[in-house]
């Protein structure tokens, strides 16, 4: 079971009160593209809100976190840390703070 935790706004968005779970298929690889494919296809409502609708592009205001890294600019397609893939570490999806 994969953790991910979400900002206040898209958790309002989804419906969902706490962390979100969910499962991959067997032996696929858990990425940011794989956990944010599958939350779009169970909760519908957030397709486009974490990333663009065509290109799949992050959003500018939005980071990921695992295991005390900042995983914003790495390859959507590479692993997750291990412990993320287990359960034992939610991704965080993170609203960034902008202005002065």
């Amino acid at each position: 079971m994969i953790r991910v935790a979400l900002p206040a706004h898209l958790r309002n968005l989804a419906r969902v009160d706490r962390e979100v779970e969910i499962e991959l298929a067997a032996g696929e690889t858990v990425s940011i593209a794989a956990v944010l494919d599958e939350i779009e296809r169970r909760y519908p409502m957030l397709r486009g809100t974490i990333r663009d609708h065509g290109t799949k592009k992050r959003r500018p205001f939005l980071r990921f976190f695992a295991c005390e890294e900042d995983l914003s600019h790495q390859d959507p397609a590479a692993p997750l840390p291990e412990a993320v893939a287990r359960g034992a570490e939610p991704l965080l999806v993170v609203g960034a703070m902008a202005g002065g």
